[in-house]
């Protein structure tokens, strides 16, 4: 039988590049620039005018790559605990044509396979033996996804994690960025070297990025891209991810137990990568913002544990009209969305001079929100981290207190923060005293995080 969790409730209702490591160092007297756009996105009549709160996860994985069970049981868990839409999005592959895996091999074994037959019979679940070896064959996307879709109810979006590499002091470091609703596999080509040491960690995820845009543009899908745990083995820092170019989300929360969301003494987190990325691209550099979105990455569905990349971690919560691809990605990319780790919103409301969240209380449960923000003639001071040896180490610098400050505090399940006049931006991070189920930090709780309300930046 399928692990079964709490389901949540859901209602309806290209310029050049500066050097990693010399971008922030070489700009931070240059002065702002100016922005046109103000809380960018749906006003609040039309964002919430004939929309529904779909609920989806942008990163999962089956057998396909590196997952332990057959691509239909996963789908059938999301759908069957209240999920409306899924990407399963497979390392540097699609879930198209014929493709086989052992049983004595894979990571799901006989045990993955009893269940998938259990669950689905003999008649779809399709084995033979090669030279004494069980096979069995993984179904395509195109095949299953007939046995889940609903209209209004429930959709599959194809997708696909661009895996890659990047080179950092002689080392290499993951740099994984999603495609979410592509038409064509985007393969990554062998990692480059050169007399710099190779290609670094912000050209990779720019070379990616911009085939996801070149994409979109010679096909017209709709399509976008995000990037992955950016804490994974550390590989990605806010010096880097602020550079890169036509990139609108990352992934401030992801469920694998290895990706390190609250950062440690050396490491920020990805809350604090944010803010940092935030104020840099508003004020400093004049790019757009970046969204943040949060994810399960499951690749274990068979035993719940806080080591295990277990599902029903992560989320994100999108008000559209209707449930298709088009619809979800158009409401991302205005940012009427939120990421969760459990929390569920009521209501999101980005004004023009005020951020409101109204919060689907649970009894017995408390809710503390923070709104956090940088002001305008914010300390642009930072500085590196060095080694006894006083190298540049390759984590996020140390900023002032100013970038991503705490504005303002309110207790309760409906709260709003007034524009003072002199923010760049301000997010609100939902948090609440009820400890998540099967959490991967220490005393992890669960939270909810709003995209930025972003004001003209003079």
């Amino acid at each position: 039988m399928y692990l079964r969790t709490r389901a949540a409730t859901v209602r309806s209702t290209v310029k050049k590049q500066l050097p990693v490591g010399q971008a922030l160092i070489q700009i931070v007297c240059v002065s702002f620039v100016s922005f046109t756009f103000l809380s960018f996105g749906l006003s609040a009549a039309e964002a919430t005018s004939s929309a529904h709160w779909w609920k989806g996860n942008l990163h999962t994985h089956s057998l396909w790559s590196d997952g332990d069970d057959y691509p239909e049981m996963v789908v059938d868990w999301y759908k069957q605990h209240g999920w409306h839409f899924l990407a399963m999005s497979e390392h540097n592959v699609f879930q198209v044509g014929e493709r086989w895996s052992g049983v004595t091999t894979n990571r799901g074994g006989t045990n993955a396979l009893n269940k998938y037959i259990g669950r689905f019979g003999t008649n779809w679940v399709e084995q033979r033996m090669i030279d004494g070896e069980l096979q069995v064959r993984l179904q395509p996307l195109e095949k299953y996804r007939k046995l889940f879709e609903e209209a209004g109810r429930f959709l599959m979006i194809p997708s696909e994690e661009i895996t890659d590499r990047g080179w950092v002091g002689g080392g290499v470091l993951p740099v994984n960025i999603n495609v979410t609703n592509p038409r064509e596999l985007i393969v990554p080509p062998p990692v480059m070297m050169s007399s710099r040491g190779g290609t670094n960690v912000l050209e990779v995820m720019q070379r990616n990025v911009n085939a996801v845009i070149e994409q979109r543009q010679r096909t017209g899908q709709p399509m976008f891209s995000h990037v992955n745990h950016p804490n994974f083995v550390w590989g990605i820092t806010a010096e880097e991810l602020v550079q890169v170019r036509g990139a609108k989300f990352f992934e401030v929360y992801n469920g694998h137990p290895r990706v390190n969301n609250e950062g440690d003494a050396t490491h920020a987190g990805t809350d604090r990568v944010w803010d940092i990325v935030l104020t840099w691209r508003l004020a400093v550099l004049g790019l757009e913002p970046i969204m943040g979105i949060g994810v399960d990455d499951a690749h274990h569905y068979h035993r719940l544990s806080p080591t295990n990349q277990n599902v029903s971690r992560g989320w994100v919560m999108v008000r559209a009209p209707s449930l298709s691809a088009e619809e979800i990605i158009k409401a991302m990319e205005s940012g009427d969305f939120y990421a969760s780790s459990g929390v569920t919103l009521r209501d999101v409301q980005r004004g023009k001079d005020r951020l409101s969240v109204q919060i689907e209380a649970e009894p017995g449960v408390t809710y503390t929100t923070q709104f956090l923000g940088t002001r305008k003639g914010f300390d642009q001071t930072h500085e590196p981290l060095r080694n006894t040896s006083g190298q540049a180490l390759h984590v996020t610098h140390r900023y002032s207190k100013d970038v991503g400050a705490l504005l303002a505090q309110e207790q309760g399940s409906s709260v709003s923060y007034a524009l003072r006049g002199d923010e760049i931006y301000v997010r609100a991070k939902i948090i609440s005293s009820k400890l998540k189920a099967n959490g991967v930090a220490k005393n992890e709780v669960e939270c909810a995080w709003s995209q930025p309300l972003v004001t003209g930046v003079k």
